[in-house]
């Protein structure tokens, strides 16, 4: 693939923070920012008030230890150690003194989440009287816990500021922290300001970041580059498609490829959504945002990978040149498409991306999907949903995403339903004969485009909270980063 001219800079000035990561003016089209909640220091701040984290049973042997005003204050609160609850407590003059907050568990990536916009704007550090939490899990369920999604409007207050000791390893923790908050940013932005080209401009600023290579091909150069599908479905728009492609790592290194959808917005095409079905699909772009913010993690830790994002990025938009029920669609593997439906276009143009990545026989393609509507009646809005051929694998990935408290949910490439996407007109088709199994058939649709022999990883998510919890505000959200990257460390450092 020719590299194509450089894309512009994103809009707007803006300036470098922590090791290098670009920080958008907050009326910029964004690249990403992660918020400064967590800093460490050679020598915390005498100011810095003591957090004591504990859970019920520590609370209770705590108790009898604190001073009698503090331990009645507490009984007074009714405070019982319980997951995400805190209690302030006062010093003689009425001044906070120490805060007491409740965990479910040590190693809950949310333990601290519910503190830094419910405490007091100030400094905080963690003691020693309480459970021993890791500098990782401090500053990711910190930093996860002051998110909020305000490049439009103003914050009306600074979360309040958690300080770690220079020397305590918090880096992972604040590697995965950018991460997500990189996901949950894309995702959040309105499709305005986040079509194919300013998903293209993320890429290449993440790519110049990591010393990774970026390419694109675009408009009508993708009929000429064979990414008919990614063209077909993203020619309606004013905004052009493109297929996003970004390379990282040591030639000798065995070759990772990760496949992100990327439908900037979706109004269903011709097959129009109903307004309550397209009003949140700025999300649409959720795969590639969670390809970008994966492989973010994978660079900054470099692992031994040669990796390959690819992103077909459309707007599935409604005009003259739209594509249409009925149509058939040479793919670029050669398989022919019988549309059966406009709205089942993230299969369609993700089946372009796939048998791109299979020619370069990766040793582990990856591709991640707001893909269908059925995943979420079957497993609901929290758990995503896997396709993957070894049994062994999904159960690997399963057990890492419980343990890690970052799951999916292991659905089968069920080989009796291939028949419900067979075509009359054509090889295959996108949709299938009734609203049954549609997590499946969509499964099945692209492992169509996947040898055999080709190890692949299918992840059908839903990218979004619909419900507020601690340290997961309503909107976009990453899911399954952190268990993929575990996993990714695993296979991939095991045969370094």
């Amino acid at each position: 693939m020719s590299p194509p001219p450089t894309a512009t800079a994103a809009h707007g000035s803006r300036h470098t923070g922590r090791r290098g990561h670009v920080v958008p003016n907050p009326h910029a089209r964004p690249d990403c920012h992660c918020p400064m909640s967590v800093q460490q220091k050679k020598n915390i701040p005498a100011k810095a008030t003591p957090i004591t984290v504990v859970d019920a049973n520590r609370y209770q042997a705590l108790l009898p230890t604190l001073p009698r005003p503090a331990a009645a204050w507490l009984e007074t609160l009714g405070f019982r150690g319980l997951a995400d609850s805190h209690a302030l407590v006062p010093d003689a003059d009425g001044a906070l003194a120490q805060v007491l907050a409740g965990v479910a568990h040590a190693d809950d990536p949310f333990a601290l989440a519910a503190l830094p916009s419910a405490l007091p704007e100030g400094i905080y550090r963690l003691d020693d009287q309480g459970l021993a939490l890791s500098p990782d899990i401090a500053a990711l369920s910190w930093s996860l816990g002051a998110y909020s999604f305000d490049r439009y409007k103003a914050r009306k207050r600074a979360p309040a500021t958690l300080v770690l000791r220079t020397g305590e390893s918090a880096e992972r923790g604040m590697l995965q922290a950018e991460a997500i908050t990189m996901v949950r940013d894309l995702v959040n932005t309105p499709a305005e300001h986040m079509g194919p080209q300013d998903l293209a401009r993320c890429a290449q600023a993440l790519a110049k970041r990591h010393g990774a290579r970026f390419h694109q091909v675009q408009g009508d150069a993708l009929l000429k580059k064979n990414f008919p599908a990614v063209h077909a479905v993203g020619r309606a728009s004013s905004r052009a498609p493109r297929l996003i492609e970004l390379n990282w790592g040591k030639a000798r290194h065995p070759l990772l490829s990760i496949a992100g959808k990327g439908v900037c917005f979706d109004s269903g095409g011709l097959d129009i959504k109903t307004p309550d079905g397209m009003r949140q699909m700025k999300k649409d772009m959720g795969g590639a945002a969670h390809a970008l913010g994966l492989a973010a993690m994978v660079m900054a830790l470099g692992l031994p990978v040669r990796l390959q994002v690819l992103i077909p990025a459309v707007e599935n938009a409604i005009a003259g040149n739209a594509y249409r029920p009925g149509d058939v669609i040479r793919t670029r593997a050669g398989v022919q498409i019988e549309i059966g439906n406009t709205d089942a276009e993230g299969r369609v143009i993700l089946c372009d991306a796939l048998a791109y990545a299979v020619e370069s026989r990766p040793d582990l393609i990856i591709d991640l999907a707001t893909l269908t509507g059925a995943a979420r009646v079957a497993l609901g809005p929290q758990l995503p949903a896997l396709f993957c051929r070894s049994m062994g694998t999904a159960r690997q990935l399963v057990d890492l995403g419980l343990r890690i408290e970052d799951p999916m949910w292991h659905l089968p490439l069920w080989a009796p339903y291939r028949g419900g996407i067979e075509s009359s007109v054509g090889d295959i088709v996108n949709t299938g004969r009734n609203a049954m199994a549609g997590a499946i058939n969509a499964a099945l649709f692209l492992e169509r485009f996947v040898p055999e022999q080709q190890d692949w990883l299918h992840i059908d998510l839903f990218a979004w909270n619909d419900a507020a919890r601690a340290g997961r505000p309503v909107g976009g959200e990453a899911q399954t980063i952190r268990t993929l990257l575990a996993y990714l460390e695993q296979r991939f450092r095991a045969q370094d």
